[in-house]
C-alpha cells in the first residue's frame, strides 16, 4: 500500500452528489418538477441549476419572490429527508485506500448543513471517511468560483497543485480547474464527452479507479 510523506503531501477533494452519492437523478426529477411549475417554457430545468447552491438558484431564478423561495426551501428539506443516499460504485473502497495511505480527504459540496444531517442519519460512518467536510456555509462564493476548493486545500495544508478534485457538474469541474488542481470528472451526471475538456481524466465510477491511478498525476 502506498504511504504519503510530508515532502510529497497530496489531497483528494470530493464533491458530494454525483461523486460520492448517486443522487443526481433524484435531484433532476425534483428540480425539473420545480421548473414545470415556475418556468413551464423551459425544458430540463434541473440541468440548468446543477452544481449551484440554493442561494444561487434563488438569486438567479426567483429574485424578489420570498414566498416562492420559502415554499421551495421547505419542500426541498422534505425531499432530502426522504432521499435514497446510495454510494457511487467503488467509492467506499477508494476512500478506504486513501485513508490507509494517509492521504488527506475532504468533501467540498454546495449542499448545506441541514442536508448533511440527513446524510449522517443514513450513513452514520460517513464522517469517518473524510478529514474535513465543507458545506455551503463555509464560503461566500460557490462553484464555479474556486474559493471552496482553495479553502479545502488551505485547511488540509496541501498546495492546490498537489490536490485532485473529483467532480461531476460543469460548475464543479470549472471550480477545480480554476483552483489550479488536477480534476477527475465522473460521467454520472453528464456524458463523458461533454465534460472531457474540463478534466484531466474521466471515469464512470470508482470500480476500476485506484489509488495508483490518482498518484500517476504526480509522477
Amino acid at each position: 500500500m502506498l504511504k504519503e510523506t510530508n515532502s510529497v503531501k497530496k489531497a483528494a477533494l470530493f464533491d458530494l452528489d454525483g461523486v460520492v452519492f448517486d443522487t443526481e437523478a433524484q435531484y433532476s426529477c425534483y428540480w425539473d418538477a420545480v421548473g414545470k411549475m415556475y418556468y413551464p417554457e423551459l425544458e430540463r430545468f434541473g440541468s440548468k441549476i446543477k452544481g449551484q447552491t440554493l442561494t444561487q438558484i434563488f438569486e438567479k431564478w426567483f429574485p424578489d419572490k420570498p414566498d416562492v423561495r420559502a415554499r421551495i426551501a421547505s419542500e426541498l428539506d422534505d425531499f432530502e429527508r426522504n432521499m435514497v443516499y446510495e454510494y457511487v460504485p467503488g467509492v467506499e473502497t477508494f476512500l478506504a485506500a486513501l485513508k490507509a495511505a494517509d492521504i488527506p480527504t475532504a468533501v467540498v459540496t454546495s449542499s448545506n448543513a441541514e442536508k448533511m444531517s440527513n446524510v449522517y442519519k443514513a450513513h452514520p460512518a460517513f464522517e469517518t471517511y473524510f478529514d474535513k467536510i465543507f458545506t455551503s456555509e463555509y464560503f461566500k462564493r460557490s462553484k464555479p468560483a474556486p474559493d471552496c476548493y482553495l479553502l479545502a486545500a488551505e485547511m488540509l495544508g496541501v498546495p492546490p497543485e498537489r490536490c485532485v478534485v473529483f467532480e461531476d457538474s460543469f460548475h464543479g469541474l470549472e471550480a477545480g480547474r480554476s483552483a489550479g488542481m488536477r480534476v477527475v470528472g465522473l460521467s454520472t451526471t453528464n456524458p463523458a464527452e461533454s465534460i472531457r475538456c474540463l478534466c484531466d481524466s474521466v471515469i464512470p465510477d470508482f470500480k476500476e479507479y485506484t489509488l495508483e491511478n490518482m498518484m500517476d498525476f504526480f509522477v
